[in-house]
């Protein structure tokens, strides 16, 4: 088949196309040379303050590091080939386990009953500045506060002992069956607060329409919360979800200050761990091992979660 030649308004149109392209790029080379000096600072500090070192953890774990000697010769997988064989790392990650399943559950069905309870109660807000208090105290603040209140003579054991004849003497944080339940208890006194804070923000961002059309059908209390309150602050309940995961995945300062005797290692989480490997035993290839074990995990389980809000979001639409 024959092409029929481009006709002069066809040129011209053409010629204008890209006259409106060249000058499109033109313009965002201007605005990126304008904005360029405003986020260079912020570039710089992530590229050096995180990408590099991230970029060093993963080199690092390839490698042989002796204690005085620094690195020592490329190791291929073998650090983490050790992780199958060493016994604690097992157990690391199945505290963890433990750790994500409960800064998931406990602190959001807190949050989330606190939101509720103070969504139009009288006065509500020096109770949820009293509940968010905990939040702005430093992690391991808290853990001293609590191993204290954890102590065999302490605040707990006293205020249980007067319900009983006898003293109450029991060691919350050196006992194998008592320890996680502890820290985890103060790990959720500290972050319901917060949660409490975006679920109320979630909630407030509810239309009423709905809320009122199913009040004037009938619909009981419980049905308007099922059915249409918590689908529409499903996407809240993603994103605290989400900051909930890395931030069981990533406790430290608790579990260090609290747990740090290891009663038969149940308190041994993947970042105390590596923590313990890295800084007490030297084995500095090995822990950055298990750092990027736990970056990959925390990646793919984050990328899951916003796999699962896209999701959601899109149901609502």
């Amino acid at each position: 088949m024959s092409q029929t030649p481009d006709t002069d308004a066809d040129l011209l149109a053409r010629i204008g196309l890209g006259q409106i392209r060249a000058d499109e790029a033109a313009r965002r080379r201007r605005a990126f040379r304008r904005a360029f000096p405003f986020v260079a600072p912020a570039v710089f500090f992530v590229v050096v303050f995180l990408l590099l070192p991230v970029l060093y953890n993963v080199w690092l774990s390839f490698a042989k590091w002796q204690r005085f000697a620094g690195w020592d010769q490329f190791a291929g997988l073998s650090n983490y080939t050790k992780l199958g064989t060493n016994p604690f790392f097992a157990q690391a990650l199945q505290n963890t386990m433990i750790w994500v399943v409960a800064s998931i559950v406990f602190p959001i069905l807190f949050g989330l009953a606190l939101a509720l309870f103070f969504r139009r109660m009288p006065g509500q807000e020096a109770f949820k500045t009293i509940i968010f208090l905990p939040r702005i105290l430093a992690p391991t603040a808290v853990g001293v506060m609590w191993f204290y209140v954890y102590a065999p003579d302490g605040l707990l054991n006293r205020a249980l002992s007067v319900f009983t004849t006898d003293p109450v003497q029991i060691g919350w944080l050196y006992s194998e069956t008592t320890v996680t339940g502890a820290m985890i208890a103060t790990f959720v006194w500290q972050t319901c607060g917060l949660v409490m804070v975006l679920l109320l923000l979630g909630l407030s961002a509810i239309p009423k329409d709905p809320l009122e059309a199913a009040r004037i059908d009938g619909a009981r209390p419980f049905q308007i919360f099922r059915h249409i309150t918590l689908p529409l602050l499903a996407p809240t309940l993603v994103m605290v979800t989400i900051l909930s995961v890395l931030a069981g995945f990533t406790v430290f300062d608790l579990i260090w200050v609290m747990g740090s005797s290891y009663p038969q290692q149940r308190t041994l989480s993947l970042a105390v761990f590596m923590y313990f490997e890295a800084f007490q035993k030297s084995s500095w290839s090995f822990g950055a091992a298990v750092a990027v074990v736990i970056g990959l995990v925390v990646l793919v389980v984050t990328w899951a979660q916003t796999v699962w809000q896209g999701r959601v979001e899109r149901k609502l639409r």
